[in-house]
């Protein structure tokens, strides 16, 4: 019993980040768009388009990336399984990085095509993947476990900033592919992805969800609990609770609303995902590279200072892996989010406020915006960038997860709609006046959570309903499938006696 339980805790971390590479596509891809605004061959390639074309470039990936997450990633997800969910976003992912790159010059409608396709396959691959994760991590660190997804947005940032500082550094001898270069980049992780998605198990909860198969659910398990009596367990819970849902409850979309606890939840996550791209930190991911340009001229030093956001991005979402199960999902939010309200109203008021010789900041000013900027992402991506992701693919029962976090998450897009159409402008006409606007979202959304949502740590997703007011699954399921214990399954054992007789022994774990 040694070390079994040390390697199938491994394959858990390992089929996780397999899972969780479907946000590096994202963060490479909220990152890139804004990497190459940087490049004079990008601007004349498509004949300097201005503030609300850029504005329109965006949108399309948020238009794209909202159809597929409400109408077409919880089905996939479904009925397809996690897996597929995750092939097929990155199969779009690779088609659009390619008519993206290789878009004729002077058409930007074909880049802006290429930008929807990318924006469909993301809405899919980003429904499956934490789906994924949620049913089959230890409940005990399924919150550490998600926290990795929110650090490999952090990893496709770093990624696409550090490319494309590497070829701000010789434009001249690249020409057009210095921004090329970053744009072909993205089709790295897909290619990854799809080379290990179908190599690791679907998740149990979907084999017992279609047809009942609990053998493959339970190999599925074996592969990443410690313990029969752990593997019996879960798969009884999971029994029940579908057993439930299917007489009580009804799947599909309209049951995010019939239900009065689901309803509750579904609302708090809508606002709780667009909140956490009002934050000032999903406009920072498009336009940080157009932001600096009113604060530094050379653009090689603002590649460099993106990238190195990007770098202590990852290792800012780092302290959510130790304390988001220990502090819990609240704690986080309410701290960052009155963090993240400080840093923006500094950030604001010391760029207004002081003077701009030759059309720049001075030095000392140009260090002090980019020292809050950093700790705003400090702030920032443990709690509102890692926590959202982890409190919505945990809430929702397994009838209506699919379609409810593909939902949910897709809000952050409608939000991103919103305002990415309008900053570049709302930027050229205010300047850093428009930050005073996040510092107040941001004390709003900190209140918000002090007051309606619940906390969600290391409880089981079966019986998670009960924290909005509705019922416990597992229970009612329980008096539905005829177990006598709901929480424990009854294992057999058989051994011969001293009189060489069969005896067969039921042991419940205690």
């Amino acid at each position: 019993m040694g070390f079994r339980p040390t390697q199938k805790r491994v394959y858990n971390w390992y089929i996780s980040l397999v899972a969780a590479s479907c946000m590096v596509l994202y963060g490479y891809d909220a990152s890139v768009f804004n990497a190459v605004q940087g490049s004079k061959h990008w601007v004349a390639y498509f004949n300097k388009p201005n503030s609300q074309t850029i504005g329109s470039i965006n949108t399309a990936y948020a238009v794209g990336a909202i159809v597929a997450g409400f109408f077409m990633g919880g089905p996939i997800a479904d009925y397809f399984g996690r897996r597929v969910g995750m092939a097929t976003g990155s199969v779009l992912v690779i088609i659009a990085t390619i008519v993206q790159t290789f878009s004729p010059r002077d058409n930007i409608g074909c880049f802006i095509g290429g930008r929807v396709i990318i924006g469909l396959g993301q809405g899919i691959a980003l429904t499956a993947g934490p789906i994924y994760i949620g049913e089959l991590a230890p409940q005990e660190i399924r919150g550490t476990i998600m926290s990795f997804w929110q650090m490999f947005y952090s990893v496709g940032s770093f990624i696409a900033y550090w490319v494309n500082f590497a070829c701000s550094k010789h434009t001249a001898k690249l020409g057009e592919w210095d921004w090329k270069m970053v744009v072909i980049f993205q089709l790295l992780v897909p290619v990854l992805i799809l080379s290990q998605v179908f190599f690791i198990p679907e998740t149990p909860r979907w084999y017992i969800q279609h047809g009942n198969r609990i053998e493959d659910a339970r190999n599925s398990l074996y592969k990443v609990r410690d313990t029969d009596q752990e593997v019996e367990d879960e798969i009884l819970a999971i029994r029940e609770a579908i057993e439930f849902e299917k007489e009580a409850i009804s799947s599909g979309y309209s049951a995010l609303w019939k239900d009065k606890s689901v309803r509750k939840r579904m609302y708090i996550a809508l606002i709780l995902n667009a909140g956490q791209q009002i934050t000032g930190q999903g406009t920072l991911n498009s336009y940080s590279t157009i932001i600096y340009k009113k604060v530094f001229t050379n653009a090689s030093q603002i590649a460099l200072i993106n990238a190195l956001n990007a770098t202590f991005g990852i290792l800012f979402t780092m302290n959510a892996t130790w304390t988001v199960d220990r502090f819990g999902r609240k704690f986080l939010l309410i701290v960052g989010g009155v963090g993240m309200a400080i840093c923006m109203l500094i950030v604001a008021t010391v760029e207004t406020q002081t003077p701009t010789p030759d059309g720049a900041k001075t030095h000392p000013v140009g260090i002090a915006i980019v020292f809050l900027m950093f700790l705003f992402a400090f702030f920032y991506k443990p709690s509102w960038g890692a926590t959202i992701w982890i409190w919505t693919s945990e809430v929702f029962s397994m009838n209506i997860r699919a379609q409810a976090v593909g939902m949910a998450s897709q809000t952050q897009n409608v939000a991103n709609l919103i305002v990415q159409q309008f900053f570049p402008t709302f930027l050229d006409n205010c300047g850093f006046y428009a930050f005073y606007m996040f510092a107040g979202i941001n004390v709003l959304l900190a209140a918000f959570v002090w007051f309606f949502v619940p906390e969600t740590k290391k409880i089981s997703l079966e019986e998670i309903d009960t924290l909005f007011g509705g019922t416990n699954h597992v229970e009612k399921g329980a008096e539905i499938v005829g177990a006598e214990d709901p929480h424990h399954a009854r294992l057999e054992s058989v051994h011969i006696d001293e009189e060489g007789k069969a005896v067969t022994t039921h042991v419940h774990k205690v």
